[in-house]
């Protein structure tokens, strides 16, 4: 299959806007079934593939993101018959939230800087200091030392709502609206990491759970809806934090069935990891990976045909 003709590789870095009825009308020129009569149900998870982890001006850009867009968009035109359904997470945020600069201050009243790590001893001893909820903030990251998880990085501004930096990469929109409108299908969209006392990385769940928050539990109606299909594609920014850990909320979740654990693929070529100046996040990544795989997930490529 020859790409859609409005599909433009070189543009798959930049910004501008999508070229949505372009997209639409080739897509119903493609002439494909409904996703509605597939007898092989196949979902694209997309995680987070947003202009500030992509762009290479983005507030978090995430090194190779845009090669792995490139690839992610093209294999979607190149199984579009084979695709039944398209998600896609936005990571959603405000300026006050508990890992921003902004929560937090020093003994001179300074914000940390993007990256710094906030441990719980350093919060007791007054090295920083919570602007906000500041009992929730001692206990907050007590809670992620005790659970083993990591401790609280502070990251730079990024994908606030309504900023650009919020929006999916536009030639992957147009991507997402040609598979819509070819196969009939509705893409989903899932909103998360707007609640301002709890990270969220997993696009399934937060950090800590924030039981009175419409997004503050673990979303089972969209993992069951996950079981349902046949077979699960994975994709997305970044490989070392929000793709990792909605693989991880999806393993713990399908623990006791193995049979939906051997649905989920991985494309390994379709995600990055997290460039620290100090930290080897794609070292951690890539060893948690391979325990997924001896869970019976599958680690495959863009290019290998989907099966």
């Amino acid at each position: 299959m020859a790409f859609p003709e409005f599909y433009d590789p070189d543009k798959v870095g930049q910004i501008y806007v999508p070229a949505t009825a372009a997209a639409v009308n080739a897509g119903r020129a493609a002439g494909l079934a409904s996703a509605a009569k597939a007898q092989v149900r196949t979902i694209l998870v997309l995680v987070d593939v947003q202009i500030d982890f992509v762009h290479e001006q983005g507030a978090l850009t995430v090194p190779g993101a845009i090669a792995d867009t490139r690839r992610t968009i093209e294999w979607i035109y190149l199984n579009v018959s084979r695709l039944t359904t398209i998600a896609a997470s936005l990571d959603s945020h405000v300026p006050i939230q508990i890992f921003f600069p902004l929560w937090w201050v020093d003994e001179n009243d300074q914000h940390p800087t993007p990256y710094t790590v906030i441990r719980s001893a350093d919060v007791q001893a007054g090295k920083w200091r919570p602007l906000f909820q500041p009992e929730w903030s001692v206990e907050y990251v007590e809670i992620l030392e005790h659970n083993a998880k990591r401790e609280l990085m502070i990251w730079p501004y990024h994908c606030l709502t309504g900023s650009v930096g919020h929006a999916l990469m536009p030639s992957l929109y147009e991507a997402i609206a040609y598979h819509s409108a070819a196969r009939q299908a509705q893409p989903l969209f899932l909103a998360k990491g707007n609640i301002p006392e709890t990270e969220h990385y997993s696009i399934l769940e937060p950090e800590v759970k924030v039981p009175n928050h419409q997004q503050g539990t673990l979303n089972t109606d969209f993992l069951n809806m996950l079981a349902g299909y046949d077979r699960i594609f994975i994709a997305g920014q970044a490989k070392s934090h929000c793709v990792l850990e909605t693989v991880n909320s999806m393993v713990r979740f399908f623990d006791d069935q193995p049979k939906t654990l051997r649905k989920i693929r991985i494309l390994r070529d379709a995600m990055s990891s997290v460039a620290h100046p100090t930290i080897d996040f794609e070292a951690l990544a890539a060893k948690t990976f391979r325990d997924f795989e001896s869970r019976g997930l599958q680690m495959v490529d863009t290019s290998m045909p989907v099966r």
